[in-house]
């Protein structure tokens, strides 16, 4: 047994160890974050780059598809690396994902585009993310896990939430890169080449983390098993096999992950993509406006972080999805107010309506890029309203009804296609979009946000808040996953809910938020989604999810 001599030098040279992990850590994690996040924020420019095959409505799903795609895989890279952390090792399995992450992002600054080489373009875009998702689907469990393995029993909330500082950092280094880039080479330059710059200096900040985390040991809860022989010698069997520790996987999936995931995608990018593509914001003020608000917000992650150590985990992420669920819609139609108040006084005194028949519409979305969505009327009545972003509600009409718009108290009857063919259709349907636009401008809906009449200080505001929500729910998360399982499956166990939560259910968000809106003409009905999963994850998680913050981990 040591001494009381020998015992101070060991705790100081730990407190040094502990620095450098979370440092060593988070840095790594923040790059891999940086990677993942610039493909969202130059979403618009690669719709243009790799799906120009098809109209620019279904590009841009098309991107946020792609954009998707990484996350699809999220929790396959989660089982895979989850499994050889398990086995082998925390550090050199995310030494393993950071590098796959790395290369595939350089890639991507590489790739020649859609003009270039086709359909091969957009193919292997989505196979680069693919390996994306892949890599990150391994790096979280393992930074998280390593650096709790590390963390005091009493700090290990504070410990973590520097992981979870990550996510907003490596959005924040993106945000300052891409902004940074377009405003040394300017807009033009931008677009036709400039977007790719981002993804080739990523190389640099590889290297970089690479050799940063050359520097770490083992955890010491990993090593402390593999000298007494003690390591899972089947992790994905014992973590799912057996239902004493999967039904856990599933509380923590549905009674914490699932809200967590839909209030950060919400917060930090459903928030960007209806400041873009809703509220007509230009992207350059869009991301300065985004950046500020997570600088404001990210010290909130540690924060919440710390009172986890104090008043537990559970109260903290299940409050946060609560409030979430309460006040998404005041608050993005908060947000249109202040970003565009055009627009919104527009939707105020000129309320846009499609009088049609439900079996006359299709959704307006078009797969192939082939429909022009010509056939019937009430496809000509929308498609004008869908491209432009303009809210609009429907109102059903008896079967056989020619479809029609009324803009305040203007109606404007669509062609009847199955009179017109040919140039006479053509013709037709240029002049009611014509009349249509003429009408939408004169009752004052804008072609794009004016920033003059911007209400700045309140946007960013309004999308503090909206990233104030993440930091509660996700503050806390990486420790209570940490706690909920045994440190010889924990990799494997804590990684499958944490990217079918944020992978999938967060993931998915935009696309799918996007689409609602698309389906049904009104910009705020995506925000359903957010909100019903926030509902139900603190309903399971008030009856099912067990507090952890005084367990020990060790074993």
């Amino acid at each position: 047994m040591a001494t009381q001599g020998e015992s101070a030098p060991k705790h100081h040279k730990a407190t040094q160890n502990e620095k450098l992990v979370i440092a060593a850590s988070s840095l790594g994690t923040v790059f891999e974050w940086y990677d993942f996040y610039l493909y969202g924020l130059l979403a618009t420019y690669i719709s243009v780059q790799f799906f120009s095959g098809v109209n620019e409505t279904t590009g841009f799903i098309f991107a946020l598809a792609a954009f998707a795609a990484g996350f699809a895989v999220r929790p396959f890279g989660a089982l895979v690396f989850g499994r050889i952390g398990d086995l082998v090792g925390r550090k050199n399995t995310f030494l393993v994902t950071m590098g796959l992450m790395g290369l595939s992002t350089f890639a991507v600054g590489l790739l020649p585009s859609y003009a270039t080489i086709g359909v091969a373009a957009p193919i292997i875009l989505v196979g680069l993310r693919l390996i994306q998702g892949l890599a990150l689907g391994g790096e979280y469990g393992g930074a998280a896990t390593y650096v709790a393995e590390h963390a005091p029993n009493n700090k290990r909330g504070l410990y973590t939430s520097w992981i979870q500082t990550t996510a907003t950092m490596g959005l924040f280094a993106a945000l300052l890169v891409v902004i940074g880039t377009r405003t040394v080479i300017g807009e033009e330059a931008f677009k036709a080449w400039g977007w790719r710059l981002p993804f080739i200096v990523s190389i640099l900040l590889l290297m970089v983390s690479l050799w940063i985390r050359m520097q770490l040991n083992e955890s010491p809860v990993f090593q402390k098993m593999k000298d007494e022989g003690k390591t899972s010698k089947a992790p994905l069997s014992e973590a799912f096999g057996k239902w004493g520790n999967m039904k856990w996987v599933i509380i923590a999936l549905l009674g914490a992950v699932a809200g967590q995931g839909v209030v950060w995608y919400t917060g930090q990018f459903y928030a960007l993509f209806f400041l873009e593509k809703t509220l007509m914001v230009d992207g350059a003020t869009a991301n300065i406006l985004i950046a500020i608000s997570l600088a404001l917000a990210t010290p909130f992650f540690v924060f919440f972080g710390w009172l986890s150590d104090k008043i537990g985990r559970k109260p903290i992420i299940l409050f946060g999805c609560a409030l979430a669920a309460a006040t998404y819609f005041p608050t993005f139609k908060l947000l249109t107010d202040a970003a565009n108040p055009a627009l919104a006084a527009a939707q105020v005194s000129a309320p846009v309506t499609v009088t049609a028949h439900k079996d006359d519409c299709s959704f307006q979305f078009d797969p192939v890029g082939k429909n022009k969505f010509d056939a019937k009327s009430c496809d000509i009545a929308k498609t004008y309203l869908a491209k432009s972003g303009i809210n609009y509600t429907n109102i059903e009409a008896p079967a056989g009804t020619i479809a029609s718009v009324k803009v305040g108290d203007q109606t404007f009857t669509a062609p009847d296609p199955a009179s017109l063919s040919g140039d006479a259709k053509k013709a037709a349907i240029a002049t009611y979009q014509a009349d249509l636009k003429g009408a939408l401008t004169a009752a004052g809906y804008p072609a794009k946000a004016d920033t003059t009449q911007m209400n700045k200080p309140l946007v960013v505001g309004i999308l503090f808040y909206l990233v104030f929500l993440v930091t509660m729910v996700y503050g806390p998360i990486a420790a209570l996953l940490v706690e909920l399982f045994p440190s010889k499956i924990r990799y494997t166990s804590m990684s499958l809910p944490y990217h079918i939560g944020n992978g999938w259910f967060g993931g998915f968000l935009p696309t799918t938020a996007f689409a609602m809106v698309a389906a049904t003409g009104n910009i705020y009905y995506g925000l359903w989604y957010p909100i019903v999963v926030a509902v139900g994850t603190v309903v399971i998680g008030l009856l099912f999810l067990p507090e952890t913050f005084k367990r020990s981990i060790d074993q």
